[in-house]
């Protein structure tokens, strides 16, 4: 899964009725992926890391508990392709989703829930990029 793939997969999914939590648009996203293969479960988890990790930066979280910035950022990949390339260009774009709470902590769970629905095993997921808070060094550099 490319990441132009990646994006669509997450437009094609969201609901059109407000979804705070991301529950419905992890619920379609986690059904779609376990309709296989395999290679698109990792595909998504790999782009899900990398957009994750390139939010990881001293602008967005300096005030952030780990958790707290984790499912911010999350929530901000669940808005989509367009909000989420607003907020990479002006940091004041993240500040919303912090003052108003919105988290999308379900987002994190689809590749794992996806593959376990095809392959009936838990996947000890291992992606290029870490999405854990503060994982990204150079967005902390400085």
């Amino acid at each position: 899964m490319d990441e132009d793939s990646f994006w669509q997969l997450i437009e094609a999914c969201r609901p059109e009725v407000p979804d705070p939590d991301a529950e419905h648009l992890a619920a379609t996203l986690t059904t779609r992926l376990a309709a296989g293969p395999v290679a698109a479960v990792i595909g998504f988890a790999e782009n899900l890391s990398c957009a994750l990790y390139r939010l990881d930066r001293r602008e967005y979280g300096e005030d952030l508990s780990g958790d707290a910035f984790l499912y911010t950022r999350a929530a901000v990949v669940a808005a989509g392709r367009e909000a989420y390339e607003r907020v990479l260009e002006d940091p004041a774009e993240f500040v919303p989703y912090v003052a108003d709470l919105v988290w999308a902590e379900s987002l994190l769970y689809v590749p794992d829930r996806a593959y376990a629905h095809l392959t009936g095993e838990e996947w000890d997921r291992s992606t290029r990029y870490s999405y854990e808070s503060y994982s990204n060094t150079a967005g902390w550099a400085g």
